[in-house]
């Protein structure tokens, strides 16, 4: 592998070394594909010269009858870019809500495990470009709000995903020019999920119809998204603490409501106020808040006229004058 850098290879290690934490040791989320097999080997190269200790971790959902060799194959080329590897195998647990989001969850949940064990202070993320272009149209389809349209965050916690600026193919081609082998994972070319229909038909009639910046502009959009929920999101944490001092707020205890009243939130802009809202129902006991649930409390403050009150998941709301009241439903009394 001798002779001048690859400029993808270049964009890869350029791109890891922007995220590194301070000190580590950190570590790669490692499935054996073109994306994660990128960042391992970048992170390989760029942490050993901040002096930082890296690992990578593949996890073995034990969803498919090859899933241990192919997790043992990701986890030997880790071990021999010179990162500390190992393999965890999971039991997925189904939930009902799809088998993607049941991996996920098992998945996340072993990496922090292996993270708190080892005190790592940064978990990074292969999500690319176009990840975060599909995560958009999603949003896109089911009516979300800024948050949910602003697409997966850079950073969250410990967990970093340096690879938003970097596209699919460019992993690909990096992982080429490493002369590293990776893995394609099957459930990426199903069509029964959605993501899969949104990735192989979907953004191929949008880049065919629109041009080739559409995956840039999607991602440049849930960018531009993204700063406008932080900044509302801020704007509503100052109106929810200068609630909570109100002389007439009362914070509900388990079997007391908390009162809201509302003339503190009338003159409020409504993505504020909803955001209050939206906040005051889960520390209130609120489970699952979702678009519905937020419209009905907000048709309360706007439209009064006498509603019966909301029983919503984990919590109940009534209007009384000029005072909004949310009381946390207890198991036993939901039954």
């Amino acid at each position: 592998m001798g002779g001048k850098l690859a400029p993808v290879v270049a964009k890869t290690r350029n791109a890891v070394r922007k995220n590194l934490p301070e000190f580590g040791p950190l570590v790669v989320a490692l499935s054996g594909g073109a994306d994660s097999l990128a960042l391992a080997a970048a992170v390989a190269f760029e942490a050993p010269r901040r002096g930082l200790q890296a690992h990578a971790v593949v996890v073995d959902h034990q969803l498919q009858p090859d899933s241990a060799r192919i997790a043992r194959v990701a986890a030997q080329q880790a071990s021999d870019m010179g990162l500390i590897s190992e393999v965890q195998a999971v039991e997925v647990t189904y939930s009902g809500k799809g088998i993607e989001a049941d991996a996920r969850r098992a998945r996340y949940a072993a990496l922090a495990d292996y993270c708190a064990k080892i005190d790592a202070t940064a978990l990074f993320t292969g999500h690319t470009k176009n990840d975060q272009t599909e995560q958009v149209l999603l949003g896109l389809v089911r009516g979300s709000g800024t948050r949910a349209l602003s697409g997966i965050a850079p950073e969250r916690g410990i967990i970093k995903r340096p690879f938003l600026r970097v596209t699919r193919a460019e992993t690909e081609a990096a992982c080429q020019a490493q002369g590293l082998s990776y893995w394609s994972d099957p459930h990426n070319e199903d069509p029964r999920y959605t993501r899969v229909r949104v990735r192989q038909t979907v953004l191929p009639v949008f880049t065919r119809e629109l041009g080739s910046g559409v995956i840039a502009g999607l991602a440049r959009s849930a960018q531009l998204a993204r700063e406008d929920a932080d900044a509302l999101d801020l704007f509503a944490a100052k109106v929810l603490d200068a609630l909570q001092q109100h002389d007439h707020f009362v914070q509900g205890e388990q079997d007391t409501p908390t009162v809201v009243p509302i003339r503190t939130l009338e003159s409020e802009p409504r993505a504020i106020a909803k955001r209050v809202l939206r906040q005051l129902l889960i520390y209130a006991g609120a489970e699952e808040v979702t678009f519905k649930h937020t419209e009905e409390v907000m048709a309360l403050l706007e439209n009064w006229h006498g509603q019966q009150m909301l029983q919503l998941p984990g919590v109940r709301v009534w209007r009384q004058g000029k005072r909004l009241f949310m009381l946390r439903v207890l198991q036993s009394a939901a039954q």
